[in-house]
């Protein structure tokens, strides 16, 4: 099963892509650890990426679609994949069609995660970390027990994105639904699209998408 998590920043996609990829033996995929893994590994494509990145450049979308496709080609993508942050633009998806037609490949099904924008820009600006294990919390949903004092390791030092800020967030939205929401379309044309409510607590967005895949299974 071939799968893709649409949605804005931070509205649960990664979190999600994790949680299928165990239940369900798939590999969950992001353009970023990829791109990554490709420059690691001294592939040819990795080899292009790496110049083009320390030049401080955005990586072409004709490399970024040949580290996608020598990717997917791993014995460990035969069951299946989850695109989490690729594609971002039309163009893109095109390309992605065309590689998995080369493949003899096919999506079966592209999940949108429907979030409310203002509610979303809370969710993220809110957020921050422990310094030391990494143990995420929040400002309104989620404090330590002990004020300022980690739940999972005693630590007293936490630390915030730079880019968690309201401004950021924002900023990150209407470049997403400039670039990546008009796949909404192109989609649900192909009859591939499904919605879900993205601002729902986590154990309901994953049931929600365990039917879908139960229904795409069947």
């Amino acid at each position: 099963m071939n799968l893709i998590l649409l949605g804005p920043p931070g509205a649960g996609k990664g979190t999600q892509a994790a949680a299928i990829a165990a239940s369900r033996g798939l590999v969950q995929l992001s353009t970023g650890d990829m791109l990554r893994a490709a420059v690691k590994a001294g592939t040819e494509v990795g080899k292009q990426a790496k110049a083009i990145m320390e030049r401080g450049d955005l990586v072409p979308d004709e490399i970024v679609i040949r580290i996608i496709d020598e990717r997917i080609g791993q014995p460990d993508c035969e069951n299946g994949f989850i695109l989490d942050g690729f594609p971002r633009t039309l163009p893109q998806a095109a390309a992605l069609d065309k590689l998995l037609a080369d493949r003899n490949k096919q999506l079966d099904l592209v999940i949108e995660f429907k979030v409310d924008d203002a509610a979303l820009v809370e969710r993220i600006s809110g957020r921050f970390a422990c310094a030391k294990c990494g143990a995420g919390y929040h400002d309104k949903f989620k404090q330590p027990k002990t004020p300022g004092v980690c739940d999972a390791c005693g630590s007293t030092e936490f630390s915030r994105r730079a880019d968690d800020n309201a401004e950021t967030v924002k900023n990150r939205l209407m470049a997403y639904y400039k670039e990546t929401a008009p796949l909404i379309g192109y989609y649900f044309a192909k009859g591939k699209l499904k919605s879900i409510d993205g601002m729902a607590p986590i154990d309901q967005v994953t049931h929600a998408i365990e039917r879908l895949l139960a229904e795409v299974a069947a």
